[in-house]
């Protein structure tokens, strides 16, 4: 395999050696997006083991009272609530109990800013951008929940990481997978890293059937528990398109030696060639507690309640190549990763904005992806896809894109 730039998540592989495995006190926790699936379930984790962490602060975007009470049971020194409209509501909640709140885009900064071994960062969406990327520049651990920052802000996000010397380890369940089959492996020694879907709620429905497929039965997925944006994802197989552009920016891999397979069972989550012909594969019940877990306890383990696997129960594995005519996000979104600078940061904001117009019955189901590439391709004539050197060129890039995805829709 030709030599490939190594990236950050490459510097984690190294942590035998980090401070964070030898605390000999509670680990100081934030967690952005704590209302949020990835956010309880790290709590979740957090809950069962209290004495092993020390929460340090807590932020949601607009559930003030589930973020009150998360903030309570913690005993979280800050809470932070995005939307600054329900910050009298969420001091209301507090009163008493002495933890500050806050709100609004320049808290989260600070909430991400505040001394901590590790933040989790689960915000979803761009909102997330700034708070990961203040996060970062801490130098501590950032476990790594929110896709755009590789997937929009990837190379200038990357950039922050290693100027900062942060450990970045990845939460989605894929690339969990991937950081440990590589087990700081020789760059040169890989030859692909396979990402598997489960193939989502329509894995077999013809493309006539999907024409019609409705909101509903798309967040109906067949495995796993996540929000909505992500569970359209699913079902489209964007979120497949969206994490080979993250694993491009997290392995010392090219774009050719990243692939990914339909594995209904999501019992395999990634398969790593090497080129003497040896495949490692990470194997664990579809529970987002395990990478959690991974996430904040390496290069130790720690207890997670999930589903222990039973092969015998399970009987078999299946796998098949994921079908790019019936689900054609996955072909925009490669696309995208190929050509490079801002265009995965269009495709995100296109996304976005396609995945609520789908949510809101704008449009049907097999136009998401449509208006994500048209999207891309008035982008690319305007100019907007270019290189970008800073997080404020990523914003006006995602800005740019959400007008153009805009005005498309109002042509459907």
């Amino acid at each position: 395999m030709a030599s490939v730039p190594s990236r950050p998540v490459a510097q984690a592989h190294s942590m035998t050696t980090s401070d964070l495995s030898a605390l000999s006190r509670p680990m100081r926790l934030t967690v952005l997006g704590a209302t949020g699936s990835i956010g309880k379930s790290t709590l979740d984790l957090v809950s069962r083991t209290p004495e092993q962490f020390e929460i340090v602060a807590l932020t949601a975007q607009s559930n003030a009272q589930a973020l009150a009470a998360l903030a309570r049971q913690h005993r979280a020194k800050l809470a932070v609530i995005g939307d600054e409209n329900c910050l009298d509501a969420l001091r209301d909640a507090l009163a008493g109990t002495g933890i500050r709140a806050a709100a609004g885009e320049a808290a989260l900064v600070e909430a991400a800013e505040i001394p901590a071994d590790c933040v989790m960062a689960a915000i979803v969406g761009a909102a997330g951008l700034r708070p990961t990327f203040a996060a970062a520049a801490q130098g501590k651990r950032v476990a790594l929940a929110n896709k755009e920052c590789l997937v929009s802000a990837g190379h200038v996000f990357t950039a922050e990481i290693k100027k900062s010397g942060a450990e970045l380890l990845p939460v989605d369940s894929e690339h969990s997978a991937a950081f440990q089959a590589l087990a700081g492996a020789d760059p040169e020694a890989i030859e692909k890293i396979v990402l598997t879907a489960s193939g989502g709620p329509f894995r077999t429905w013809t493309r006539e059937a999907l024409e019609t497929a409705t909101p509903e039965q798309a967040l109906k997925h067949p495995n796993w528990s996540m929000g909505a944006k992500i569970t359209i994802d699913s079902a489209t197989l964007m979120n497949k398109g969206l994490e080979l552009i993250e694993a491009f920016h997290l392995f010392p891999v090219s774009h050719d030696a990243l692939d990914c397979v339909v594995h209904p069972q999501s019992v395999v989550h990634c398969l790593v060639s090497y080129v003497d012909g040896s495949v490692l594969a990470q194997l664990a019940a579809p529970d987002m507690r395990t990478p959690i877990a991974v996430a904040l306890a390496w290069p130790n383990r720690m207890t997670s309640p999930t589903e222990k696997l039973d092969l015998a129960r399970l009987g078999s594995l299946t796998f098949e190549a994921p079908d790019e005519s019936r689900f054609p996000a996955l072909r925009v979104a490669k696309a995208a990763m190929r050509r490079g600078d801002t265009g995965p940061a269009v495709l995100n904001a296109a996304n976005e904005i396609a995945v609520r117009a789908f949510l809101d019955r704008r449009i049907k189901f097999l136009e998401i992806a449509a208006l994500v590439e048209e999207t891309l391709d008035a982008a690319e004539r305007q100019g907007a896809i270019c290189p970008a050197s800073c997080l404020d060129d990523i914003l006006a890039v995602d800005d740019v894109a959400r007008r153009l995805a805009e005005d498309s829709l109002s042509r459907y």
